[in-house]
């Protein structure tokens, strides 16, 4: 049988051959290693993908698409922070910084009065009127002023005017801040005209704008841009109708830019008008009348300060144009007339806004002293006598700026010296005035500008004291010298020192201090070698 079933199979077909144990095999066997444990029974091997295209594909689908959802909600977060910090911004300006004046004392002086309007409205902030793009014009033109605009600190020329003649603008570097905030004022104002021929704007709200305008083109300082300005201001002075007080200011400012330009028979029209203004009376009928100084002084703080800054320009315009006799007549009487104008026993005791304005006419008499001196002194007048004059000009100048930062009135590094050093040429403003909405502004160029005229003051002492024949004449013209220095500049360690030119004082004026210092000093040197 078996031999029988053997023939049936067929001869194609392999003969089974039972596997031999491989080498592994036979390891586990001999147990030299102990094969692997076997998988749990809830856990099945994963089954083998073989690469293919629709894989990557499906990989790459997947990746975009997960890219571009977190790329959109980037977006999205982005946009919306950017665009909630920028409106909280314009909010900010809207309800604090554009607000109303609530101190009672600033608007006692009347120093809420003279500060900058952006709006005609008595609420504060911007006119509802401008509509969405106007109000923000606005902000942005405020911000730019007082935040600045990053990096960029000056452009090649402005595209704020053409000149009068139709002429291109000259090529001049100009601070950035400045083109930038009279561009936004420039869209805010042709918002503003239409929607003032539609009667849907406050009254004042556009000649508030012309006059913020034509102050920022007047800071750019070119030709052009006094051009503008000037051009801007009339228009303002035609929408006041040339009364009140804020019509005196504007005739001011307009006098002015005249003088700068060239225009000497207008500027001395302007400043008519805006003294007569200033004491109450009317606009004289005859446009090239002389001015006339007022015997008396007018009653409300505004009114005093708009007369006598028109007595300083009027004074340095006859001074600086040969006119001596006329010069030292305006500025004597401006001197009887300022003394007149009651003032506190000391400014501590004295409210912040009394005290500003004090001081406001304290510094206007020293420009009008430094003026008289430079006048008797042409005039061939006594040395003696124009170093007083300079004297007082340069102590009411000094007072007014260490009352201002609050420091004392000696160095602690000089107590014995005569004319001791400054204290901090470049201590800021006392908390009070710089946190004031309205006289922070005001105060901070009051500093400025009585830190310039001690300077000035005390180089001019110096030179005159270096001139007499008194043996000890270098000396005391030294510590003039310095006592110029110290004001007009700052320690280069910031911590004192002369180092450089201080906000306010120009490069030319600088180099003529440090000249007369170095002459001084090295005149010493030589006395003591001898």
């Amino acid at each position: 049988m078996l031999s029988r079933a053997r023939r049936r199979i067929p001869a194609s077909l392999p003969r089974y051959v039972p596997p031999r144990p491989s080498l592994v095999s036979r390891r586990y066997a001999s147990g030299e290693n102990k094969p692997p444990s076997p998988l749990p029974e809830d856990v099945r091997p994963t089954p083998y993908l073989p690469d293919s295209f629709g894989t990557h594909a499906m990989f790459t689908v997947d990746f975009f698409r997960r890219f571009l959802k977190y790329t959109a909600i980037g977006l999205i977060a982005v946009t919306v922070t950017s665009w909630t910090a920028f409106e909280g911004a314009h909010l900010w300006v809207e309800h604090s910084a554009l607000a109303v004046e609530t101190d009672e004392d600033a608007k006692q002086w009347e120093w809420d009065v003279e500060a900058d309007k952006w709006s005609g409205s008595p609420k504060g902030g911007t006119d509802p009127g401008l509509g969405f793009s106007g109000r923000h014009a606005v902000r942005s033109a405020w911000m730019v002023l007082n935040w600045g605009t990053g990096s960029s600190t000056s452009v090649v020329a402005s595209k704020a005017f053409t000149g009068r003649n139709g002429e291109g603008a000259t090529l001049a570097p100009i601070q950035a801040s400045l083109e930038y905030a009279q561009e936004f004022l420039r869209i805010a104002i042709e918002i503003a005209e239409q929607a003032n021929a539609k009667g849907r704007l406050h009254p004042m709200t556009l000649t508030a704008l012309l006059a913020r305008r034509a102050d920022v083109v007047s800071r750019m300082g070119t030709r052009n841009a006094l051009d503008e300005a000037r051009s801007e201001y009339e228009r303002v002075w035609a929408n006041l109708f040339g009364q009140g007080l804020q019509a005196a200011r504007i005739a001011l400012k307009i006098g002015d830019l005249n003088r700068r330009l060239g225009d000497t028979d207008d500027a001395l029209s302007w400043w008519a008008r805006s003294i007569q203004l200033a004491a109450g009376r009317a606009v004289p009928a005859n446009p090239d009348a002389a001015p006339v100084i007022p015997n008396s002084i007018p009653p409300t703080p505004l009114a005093q300060r708009t007369l006598v800054s028109a007595l300083v320009s009027l004074s340095a315009f006859y001074a600086t144009t040969g006119q001596l006799r006329q010069a030292q007549t305006v500025e004597e009487s401006s001197l009887d007339l300022l003394r007149s104008i009651p003032s506190p026993r000391s400014f501590e005791s004295a409210s912040p806004g009394q005290a500003l304005h004090c001081l406001y006419i304290l510094h206007r008499s020293s420009i009008l002293s430094l003026h008289l001196a430079e006048v008797l002194y042409a005039l061939r007048a006594k040395s003696t006598a124009s170093v007083d004059w300079l004297t007082r000009a340069a102590e009411s100048s000094e007072r007014v700026a260490l009352s201002l930062t609050g420091l004392p009135p000696t160095h602690p590094d000089a107590p014995g010296s005569k004319i001791p050093h400054p204290p901090a040429s470049e201590t800021p403003l006392t908390e009070v005035y710089a946190k004031s909405k309205s006289m922070a502004s005001p105060a901070k160029n009051l500093l400025r500008d009585a830190r310039r005229t001690a300077a000035e003051a005390w180089n001019l002492i110096g030179v005159l004291t270096e001139g007499s024949r008194s043996p000890d004449a270098n000396a005391k013209a030294l510590e003039c010298y310095e006592r110029a220095l110290g004001w007009a500049g700052v320690g280069r360690d910031k911590a004192g020192g002369i180092g450089e030119p201080g906000e306010g004082t120009l490069e030319s004026d600088w180099k003529v201090f440090w000249a007369n210092y170095v002459r001084a000093r090295d005149a010493i040197k030589k006395q003591e070698q001898k």
